[in-house]
């Protein structure tokens, strides 16, 4: 996904990353209907779940789904977040989360997207990206229809 954005410069998005709880789901359950979208995305970016499964419920709810899935350990979430990140290469990667321990995926990320979905979102989280959008849908209908993306992060 190649989008240029007057002022900015170019960004080539290879990898999407996403929250689970409080982005993707609430209650440990995937969001309606977002699974067709995220067939649809993975068929133009890798797209990468991370957790804690607090909940268990991730792989029972992610089953049948074009996406890596990576279950993080408990403690220092922000940071390991941020390390998968960086390891595939920040400047590819589009994050999305809500969280307070999201904040540091989100900065390191090419482009970082705040979430406001039903269990809120960190003021953290939104200081530390570059876009916040009012859920999950209009995050990844940005990503569906980029020049959204460009008519708001030109300059």
């Amino acid at each position: 996904m190649l989008l240029t954005i007057p002022g900015t410069g170019t960004l080539e998005l290879q990898h999407l990353v996403l929250d689970y709880n409080g982005t993707i789901a609430r209650d440990g359950q995937l969001l309606s209907n977002l699974d067709k979208t995220l067939t649809e995305l993975a068929e133009k970016i890798t797209v990468h779940v991370l957790t804690a499964d607090t909940g268990g419920t991730v792989r029972q709810e992610l089953e049948g789904l074009p996406c890596r899935l990576h279950i993080i350990t408990s403690g220092n979430e922000a940071e390991q977040k941020e390390a998968y990140i960086q390891a595939l290469g920040a400047d590819t990667v589009v994050a999305m989360g809500n969280g307070a321990n999201d904040r540091l995926m989100l900065k390191a990320a090419r482009l970082g997207i705040a979430v406001l979905e039903g269990e809120g979102t960190a003021a953290s989280a939104i200081l530390h990206a570059d876009l916040v959008v009012r859920s999950m849908y209009d995050a990844l209908g940005l990503l569906m229809v980029p020049q959204r993306i460009v008519a708001t992060l030109r300059s």
